[in-house]
Parts: structure tokens; sequence; C-alpha cells
């Protein structure tokens, strides 16, 4: 089993709905899944958008990472995400932020660490509530540390 992290969002219709409804469709993926708070948050480089609701969960999987994004992309499709542009509104977004201690890069689709964790708010914030002292592979900072960098 692997300790991962996931970053949940939403701003589209019943954003809580549709967050709870994520994390009842990962629990057969990822046990043990611990979840933050939900935090409304501003949309961060997506143009003018409806305010997101964002949260983190983390656990344990035996799923391969590529295997966990591809849950991570069904669940989304399987509650109404839409892709027609990048950046485009949604109903659910799911990141795989944290995969253990690896470092992947099977560009463009499966990057672990996620490449754009360290500068988001929105992520940090709920992650260092249920996991502050998971250190990061590439920089071996914690997300305690992290969040402490981007909010200084």
């Amino acid at each position: 089993m692997t300790r991962v992290a996931i970053a949940l969002g939403s701003n589209l219709g019943d954003r809580e709905g549709y967050l709870q409804s994520a994390i009842a469709a990962l629990e057969s993926s990822v046990h043990q899944l611990r979840v933050s708070t939900f935090h409304d948050t501003a949309p961060v480089g997506v143009g003018s958008q409806p305010t997101f609701l964002n949260a983190t969960a983390v656990g344990q999987t035996s799923l391969s990472p590529r295997a966990l994004l591809e849950t991570l992309l069904s669940v989304e499709r399987e509650l109404g995400r839409e892709r027609p542009f990048p950046g485009a509104p949604r109903t659910v977004d799911l990141d795989l932020i944290l995969y253990g201690d690896a470092v992947i890069d099977e560009a463009p689709s499966l990057i672990v660490p996620h490449p754009r964790f360290r500068e988001r708010r929105f992520v940090l914030e709920p992650l260092a509530e249920i996991a502050p002292d998971w250190r990061d592979p590439v920089t071996g900072q914690t997300v305690e540390e992290l969040l402490r960098l981007l909010t200084a």
C-alpha cells in the first residue's frame, strides 16, 4: 500500500455534493481516506469563473500511479466533468498530488508530485490540515513548510 494525496475541487452546481460524491467514489480505491475541511477559494489561473470549493484527501492505495490517475479521471467523468477547453469550469476536478515519495515524469499525462501544487494555496492549506509533515520528495520540505513559504 502506498500513501497518496489527492486534491479535489468543484465550481459548478452543487459543489459540496460533487465533492462528497467524489470522496465516496474514491473510498473503494483509496483506503483509510482522511479528508480536509472544504475551502471556498477564488479561481486561480482560469479567468473569470464561479468560486471553487476545494479540499484534499489522503489515504492508502494498492493501485499503481497510472491506475490511480485513470480512477480519478473515471470518477470525474461519472460526475459530469466536461473539458470543452483548458481551465473550463468543472463539476469536479481530482488531481493526484503525491504518491508516496515517488517522483514520476510521464508528461504530459502523469507527473508526480503535481507540478504546480507548491504554488497553490488552495491545495497546500487543506493538505496541511491532514498531512502537515508529509515531505515533498523533490524539495524535501514538508507541506507545512511549503505553505509557510507561499503565505510569507
